[in-house]
């Protein structure tokens, strides 16, 4: 009964004295015809040249040659002999093997997207990166998010998760081949570590490291973490019923939350590895790049290839720049001047309407063939209006009723100007002029009449009570 097995059977193995594998046969024969005899000797062959091919394929392609010679309910069949082919002749897999991390010698790093999740800030989408350390014994784990896999985002994701620990790694930072870690070396294939980087790493005592190119498995800490870390905000996200946050500061917190609650499990290995760190350096490194730039006659400078308008006062005016992951600060001397957000690309311009319009309005006439005009339509609502206004008014004086639209924008908030553009652009389109908005978003202040309070003086009326004597005229 514990085996399995009904007495008649036991009773018949007991008496012959032999076990189930000498007394049943082997099956070598075939209880049916082999549905696949004719098309096999081709799908080895096929195999044995392509090992990629897949089974499903491969009898769709075999049926098309050959029609009626197999039948669709063959198809399972066909799977398992080609599983088993490739089980006795396939090529052999990757093997993996399985690394013992010493506590707190290394800490991993890499950036994953995050576009995944959703997230928008304000109602608007909001693309971004999250920069991931990892420490492989522990899966202590630290995230910030970033734009870009750049110098700027490597620098400041590393230091915000050692100054989280508050300890550095004995000694290894592994990375991958990132353009913002390493170059090229020649037109090989093989790559060094950049000085920006390198400086980076000695500051805090550590040996960069870096995986071979296109073997994302060498850092598998990091790479399988990138997974479970957006899996479990996702969970969170829904958990909180909305995936909008007011701010990027808001959305920071949220990060901060997800992270501490995930790394309360993993203490106790993390007190392992705390004990064999090194302490943090005193100081901490600039998050920035500084660069010196001359605004030019078109009231722009150029940084790191891309071009920022600035106000017009500025022209001819040396500055220093201040370049953030997300935004560039402008500085004569110590004195900030403004603050701009920054675009990661190698070419063009990004203008703001607000520092060219005044001069615009001065010289109309340079707006039609601007090489930067379309970067004055903020919305495509305003191009829709500008389109409207040339059609009614005429070329030149549709440009310069669109440039004091412009006008108006700056002085005011752009969403309310847009909510009125959508009235005034959709059918049946009625006729409107800028000095009408003006005067619906900007209406003129009542003047107000100052009234004087009055105040009784009586002593002149008591003078006029006074006898006073009359004085006689004798001509």
């Amino acid at each position: 009964m514990k085996a399995g097995m009904s007495r008649p059977t036991a009773r018949k193995y007991l008496e012959a004295g032999r076990p189930p594998e000498e007394l049943q046969a082997k099956h070598t024969w075939r209880t049916r015809p082999d549905p696949l005899e004719q098309i096999w000797p081709k799908a080895e062959a096929m195999l044995l040249e392509a090992p990629e091919l897949e089974a499903k394929a491969l009898f769709e392609h075999l049926r098309g040659i050959d029609p009626g010679v197999v039948q669709e309910q063959h198809l399972r069949t066909f799977q398992r002999r080609v599983k088993l082919w490739r089980l006795q002749h396939g090529p052999d897999k990757e093997v993996f093997f399985a690394q013992d991390w010493e506590p707190g010698r290394a800490m991993q790093f890499d950036w994953t997207r995050a576009s995944e999740l959703a997230v928008t800030i304000g109602g608007m989408p909001y693309e971004h990166l999250l920069s991931h350390s990892v420490l492989p014994y522990s899966n202590w784990e630290w995230a910030t998010r970033c734009r870009s896999e750049s110098l700027l985002s490597l620098r400041h994701g590393l230091q915000e998760s050692l100054h989280q620990l508050g300890k550095t790694p004995a000694k290894d930072l592994w990375i991958d081949n990132s353009s913002a870690a390493t170059h090229r070396i020649g037109t090989g294939a093989q790559r060094d570590f950049n000085p920006e980087f390198v400086s980076l790493c000695e500051h805090y005592g550590l040996t960069p490291k870096t995986i071979g190119i296109g073997c994302p498995n060498e850092n598998g800490d990091v790479e399988s973490s990138n997974g479970h870390l957006k899996r479990r905000l996702r969970q969170h996200l829904l958990l909180r019923g909305s995936r909008d946050f007011e701010s990027e500061a808001a959305y920071d917190a949220f990060l901060a939350r997800v992270l501490g609650a995930a790394n309360h499990e993993r203490q106790e290995q993390l007190a392992i590895e705390l004990a064999a760190m090194k302490p943090l350096p005193p100081t901490r490194l600039s998050e920035y790049d500084e660069v010196h730039c001359r605004v030019s006659s078109a009231s722009a400078i150029r940084v790191k290839k891309v071009g920022y308008s600035v106000p017009a006062r500025l022209i001819g005016q040396e500055v220093k720049v201040e370049i953030y992951e997300t935004e560039l600060k402008l500085y004569t001397g110590r004195q900030l001047l403004l603050t701009l957000p920054r675009r990661h690309s190698d070419r063009g311009l990004v203008l703001d309407y607000r520092h060219v319009i005044d001069h615009l309005l001065r010289k109309p006439g340079a707006f039609e063939r601007y090489r930067y005009r379309e970067q004055l339509f903020p919305t495509p609502v305003f191009r829709q209006a500008y389109d409207q206004l040339v059609a009614r008014q005429g070329q030149r004086r549709g440009t310069v009723e669109y440039l004091q639209l412009l006008k108006l924008t700056s002085e005011v908030k752009q969403s309310d100007v847009e909510l009125m553009l959508v009235d005034f652009t959709s059918p049946p389109c009625p006729t409107w002029s800028v000095e009408q908005l003006r005067r619906i978003l900007q209406p003129a202040a009542q003047p107000q009449l100052e009234l004087t309070e009055l105040q009784p003086e009586w002593r002149s009326y008591d003078a006029l009570l006074n006898p006073i004597e009359e004085v006689a005229y004798a001509g």
